[in-house]
């Protein structure tokens, strides 16, 4: 199930998303002592995560992640790591940053690592981006993992998408699934109607998967430009 917020631009989104992560963030603090926020990296949610950099947020009591990474050093152009580190690590103080990348390691051991040591749960509040192709996360549908990543009980998953460069760490299909607040930010009419088609019919992308999982709910900010 989704519900949509409409925004008429970028800025209006961005401030109203995090707004609304905070408050996420504010409900999952009342029940345990610490919680857990994935974000996306992209163009997309600069300004988002910028915003969320200047709001009061207990930050000593958060850990951050994301949602997926590219396999690439976090200097990289490419790396959501780097993104996050100028965007919203800055002013995020006292949180605990864990990255999936590390590529000082082999890609596979990487994942079998984070598998076998996350003690984080998954995250109380997740914030997804979305492809037109339909994919969120690195969860693409033309690559050779599809169907182990939205079908595995693991968390975390390798990804190798034959349309998109970089090999790719993600959470998988399960694992999003199972998250408190899922938020999806996403812009334009073309996005829109990938995914108002998603929901009106379960089809073979990652959103649509999403979407129809039994007890998901995503709150979707959405602009037209």
């Amino acid at each position: 199930m989704i519900h949509w917020r409409i925004f008429p631009t970028r800025e209006a989104q961005a401030q109203a998303l995090a707004n609304a992560v905070v408050a996420g963030l504010d409900d999952a603090l009342t029940i345990r002592p610490r919680a857990l926020l994935a974000v996306s990296g992209g163009t997309s949610p600069q300004a988002f995560l910028s915003q969320l950099a200047r709001l009061p947020v207990a930050w000593r009591d958060i850990a951050i992640t994301l949602v997926d990474d590219r396999w690439v050093p976090p200097t990289h152009t490419d790396s959501n790591a780097r993104l996050v580190s100028d965007a919203l690590l800055p002013g995020a103080t006292g949180a605990q940053w864990l990255p999936l990348v590390d590529t000082a390691t082999d890609a596979a051991l990487q994942v079998q690592t984070l598998n076998d040591t996350w003690t984080h749960g998954v995250p109380q509040v997740c914030v997804l981006g979305m492809g037109e192709d339909g994919h969120t996360a690195s969860l693409f549908a033309d690559a050779p993992q599809w169907h182990d990543a939205i079908t595995t009980r693991r968390k975390f998953v390798l990804v190798q998408p034959q349309r998109a460069p970089h090999l790719r760490v993600s959470w998988s299909l399960t694992a999003l699934a199972a998250c408190e607040r899922l938020f999806l930010q996403i812009q334009g009419p073309a996005k829109r109607k990938v995914l108002e088609a998603a929901q009106t019919e379960e089809q073979d992308n990652a959103i649509s998967r999403l979407i129809h999982r039994e007890g998901v709910k995503i709150d979707v900010f959405w602009s037209e430009e």
